[in-house]
């Protein structure tokens, strides 16, 4: 079935695979992938557990499962009260279900941190079934809640149903938890998410000596059997592993066994690794109030020492003073201090990582007063990541709170999490004609007629009709990004946007050629994925055309072929372009974008442009390259390759400027030295891990992305 691609491959949960087993994980998914090229795969992960882009390379599309929005826990608690209906005869049974339902969608909107609890599947069953089995009344807070589903799975739900001696044991609900306990740690500790039946036997059969009662009802065997059998936290996949059902519970009485076993040093040790968090935030809450400070206190004393964990510990740290009862008031202020030099959020990484905290960051989320661009868009990823209510709710503050001239493009991003109609009527309708709209669905694109009119607009993700694309669009439109382009059978339509200059086409599958673009006032067009035989002879009909985008169009073999108007000052090419061979006809070029490998007799092209300013490059090699002298801004983008800094200043000798993105390069360790003999040159780095050489340089001459922060900034 794989080898002919009728299968579906899931596999879940990298996030519980240690991490020093990652990278073979990764092996492991392309090796199948290979072996089964047509089928199709879903790979699921905690977002923090991998890069971003960890199997982009195997052609994964990244998704984010959001948080359940108030909407989304309302529907859940209705399908779930509706499946529990099934099979009700009693009027009167059913009736009470009718009452919990309602009393439970009025509960969970009115109490924050219950809404907060629900906001996954897993949590919103167990509220649901939790709220039925208490006839109606439920615990507040997180630890409470799972102490109510422990008590409900282990004991409750065997004695409420007259179910006596299971397997022929009878365990109290401590005694149950206290063997659960080992099983949990011992995973933790060893970092795995199951363990060999052997492994679990030898576990509980060194606990027996010390719990006589239980010991006299049975072997260990016996022991295990029902805790497999009757808890409702254990199972056994195969004959010989063991595992818990769920991550949470897991992390839950692995906790108590490590605050039992007095490990802190275990546990601050490895607080860094997101597998540990929640184990460490519910070690805190279960610790008495001298062991809860201790523990905070060493984790923000281990934050000040370590630079690279500091944020993703002294926010741990912030957090976690929720989960404590009592916490000593110099600890707490420590703690609190440690997380505002956090904030405000400075990259979409340090967003990430404090929208994974959960809601409770939106407390320290400061408003835009005083805050950098790059702050702005940070606090508004953040706060759209949370996804709640309450996020919502701050997001609305926050952008009230704005410049009046301002448009933070990561409110365009924001709008996928929320209702598409209510996002743009009160937050996006201020911004109306400023900021570029990015529509993904059938539901962004109705809401279009709120927005108008867009100067710009982008249509990815979803395939869309010429009459959809253009319904809500405005004549004054100047710039259109149609991504999927599968529907369209011509391009007539664009003919209704006369002040139309800047257009993106893909997967034109319907269509041979664009010429129905001719007379268009384009200046600049970016075609994507265009199929072999597919006709580019209309560009010479453009034109006011100067800037042109190919990218994986297989008809264009050489630059030669191309019919492009000799007034391109702009052009880029990504992967599956054409070669190089007729650049220099373009004379008149200014900026070059290339994702390919240049060959020398590229770069010899390259350097006969006498007008060319700007180049961008991230498939490279410059010990293949000829001195280019005119051009004087180069951006590079190396994709797991040396930067080759010290070639840097003989291939391009009159610089002034030099962007260099090093997220995906390799090694992590840049070093800039050698562009110090430069003179007045200015250098930006995005995500350079290890800098070499910044002493070489004046403040002002070196720009960092993210901005680098002290433990004072």
């Amino acid at each position: 079935m794989l080898t002919q691609g009728q299968g579906l491959v899931l596999v879940d949960g990298i996030d519980e695979v240690p991490q020093d087993q990652r990278r073979a994980t990764r092996d492991w998914l392309e090796g199948l992938l290979a072996a089964y090229q047509d089928t199709a795969f879903m790979v699921t992960t905690r977002p923090s557990a991998v890069p971003e882009g960890w199997l982009a390379a195997s052609r994964f599309t990244e998704l984010t499962v959001r948080p359940m929005s108030a909407a989304d826990i309302g529907v859940f608690v209705g399908r779930w009260h509706t499946a529990a209906r099934r099979g009700i005869e009693s009027a009167d049974e059913r009736a009470h279900l009718d009452g919990l339902e309602s009393a439970l969608r009025m509960t969970v909107r009115a109490q924050r941190d219950l809404a907060q609890l629900s906001s996954t599947p897993l949590m919103c069953a167990l509220v649901c079934a939790l709220h039925r089995d208490r006839r109606g009344h439920l615990p507040h807070s997180r630890m409470e809640l799972y102490q109510a589903a422990l008590s409900m799975l282990i004991v409750r739900r065997d004695r409420e149903r007259s179910i006596d001696v299971p397997e022929g044991i009878q365990l109290t609900e401590h005694q149950s938890i206290k063997l659960l306990q080992r099983l949990a740690y011992w995973l933790i500790r060893n970092r795995q998410t199951e363990m060999d039946y052997a492994t679990a036997l030898a576990l509980i059969s060194d606990a027996l000596p010390a719990m006589q009662a239980v010991a006299e009802q049975g072997p260990p065997q016996q022991v295990l059997a029902h805790l497999i059998g009757r808890s409702g936290l254990l199972r056994q996949p195969t004959a010989d592993t063991v595992d818990f059902v769920h991550r949470t519970f897991q992390d839950y009485l692995g906790a108590i066994a490590a605050i039992e076993a007095h490990d802190f040093p275990l546990l601050i040790n490895n607080a860094h690794d997101d597998q540990w968090e929640d184990v460490i935030r519910m070690a805190i809450a279960h610790a008495r109030p001298a062991e809860s400070t201790d523990l905070l206190h060493r984790l923000i004393t281990r934050g000040d020492t370590e630079p690279e964990h500091r944020p993703r510990l002294h926010l741990l740290a912030q957090a976690s003073l929720h989960y404590a009862t009592e916490i000593e008031p110099h600890t707490r202020h420590l703690a609190e201090q440690r997380a505002r030099t956090l904030m405000p959020p400075r990259s979409q990484e340090e967003a990430d990582t404090l929208a994974a905290l959960g809601p409770g960051i939106l407390d320290l989320l400061p408003q835009p007063r005083g805050l950098e661009n790059d702050e702005i868009d940070a606090v508004l990823r953040t706060a759209a990541t949370i996804g709640s209510d309450q996020a919502y709710a701050f997001l609305q503050r926050f952008t009230q709170s704005l410049p009046p001239d301002s448009a933070p493009p990561e409110l365009i991003t924001a709008w996928q999490r929320f209702d598409a109609d209510q996002f743009a009527q009160d937050i996006l309708l201020a911004y109306k004609g400023k900021l570029p709209i990015h529509v993904q669905n059938h539901e962004q694109r109705k809401a279009l007629r709120l927005l108008k009119p867009a100067r710009e607009v982008t249509f990815d993700e979803e395939e869309f009709t010429a009459d959809e694309i253009t319904e809500h669009l405005s004549p004054e439109i100047r710039a259109l990004h149609i991504y999927k382009g599968d529907r369209l059978r011509n391009l007539m339509f664009l003919h209704a946007f006369p002040v139309l200059r800047r257009l993106t086409l893909g997967h034109l599958e319907q269509l041979t050629n664009i010429d129905d673009l001719s007379g268009l006032p384009l200046s600049d067009l970016t075609l994507v994925n265009l199929p072999e035989g597919f006709s580019l002879a209309a560009l010479v009909s453009l034109p006011d055309l100067t800037a042109l985008g190919l990218y994986r169009c297989l008809s264009l073999e050489r630059l030669t072929d191309l019919p492009a108007p000799e007034s391109l000052t702009s052009l880029r090419l990504g992967p599956g372009g054409p070669s190089l061979t007729g650049l220099s006809r373009w004379q008149q070029l200014r900026e070059l974008t290339m994702h390919m490998q240049p060959t020398t007799e590229d770069w010899r092209q390259i350097a006969s442009l006498p007008h060319l300013r700007e180049i961008c490059l991230s498939l490279y090699d410059l010990t293949q390259a000829v001195p280019v002298q005119a051009v004087t801004y180069l951006r590079l983008l190396p994709k797991e390759i040396p930067v080759q800094a010290d070639l840097i200043p003989e291939i391009f000798p009159n610089l002034e400027k030099i962007f260099i993105n090093c997220l995906e390069a390799a090694p992590d360790t840049i070093d800039i030295t050698p562009l110090a003999r430069m003179k007045g040159l200015t250098l930006s780095l995005s995500f350079a891990n290890r800098i070499i050489g910044l002493e070489e340089f004046s403040p002002d001459a070196v720009h960092l992305h993210p901005r680098p922060r002290t433990l004072d900034t």
